[in-house]
């Protein structure tokens, strides 16, 4: 597969096969995925990947939190508040797009905020990963983050798999670091679910729009 087939094929996938994946190789993709650039080679990432029994683990301790309502106040802000435009506009338009292949119209609040607590189980998918950050990093360092995470999802596409990035896990924070038992030095940035695309999951289907260049691009020649 080339790189440029990767990076078309990549899709932030939200409905999973029941299919297990083997934890070897994806302790290989994440290893070879450390190639990613890191300003000063810091390499600021601290991965906890979960598969299996510590999935099931896992979800065990999440279900009561979500049936309870529970949520932590996120250690950084998911998005600026206020979110302006052009932002704000394609924030809105994907997600109602997701929610019209989904059948949920607008006003089905409580249907849309059981789907969104799917985010929370991992779509259901049978892998995933926590990526943390040091504390003392800065701005820079979590440019490396994105890097490294992109790395991890196009060496997925290339070995079948579909993945979604998480951000969302921001506010069980406290629930995932316990879970990890990570130091309190290291501060979760996102999560990643990892499996197999259900091809017959509309959501699936969901793929995003791009800006067009000349609103985002000035080329000096």
């Amino acid at each position: 597969m080339q790189v440029s087939e990767a990076v078309a094929a990549r899709r932030s996938t939200r409905a999973f096969l029941d299919r297990p994946i083997e934890t070897a190789l994806l302790r290989d993709i994440l290893e070879r995925a450390a190639r990613a650039p890191s300003g000063g080679n810091l390499q600021p990432w601290h991965i906890h990947l979960l598969g299996g029994a510590g999935m099931e683990r896992f979800r065990a301790v999440m279900e009561p939190k979500l049936e309870a309502g529970h949520a932590d106040t996120p250690e950084y802000p998911i998005y600026p508040s206020p979110l302006a435009a052009p932002y704000r506009d394609r924030r809105f338009a994907v997600g109602e797009e997701m929610y019209t292949r989904l059948g949920i119209p607008r006003e089905d609040k409580p249907a849309r905020l059981r789907w969104f607590q799917n985010n929370w189980r991992f779509f259901e998918a049978p892998a995933g990963l926590f990526l943390f950050v040091d504390r003392e990093m800065g701005a820079a360092q979590w440019s490396d983050l994105g890097g490294y995470l992109q790395t991890v999802m196009l060496l997925l596409v290339e070995a079948g798999l579909a993945s979604c990035p998480q951000e969302a896990w921001a506010v069980h924070h406290k629930t995932v670091a316990s879970f990890c038992d990570v130091p309190e030095n290291l501060m979760l940035f996102c999560g990643l679910a990892i499996g197999h695309p259900d091809p017959d999951a509309s959501v699936n289907a969901l793929a995003t729009s791009r800006a067009p260049s000349n609103e985002w691009l000035t080329i000096h020649d």
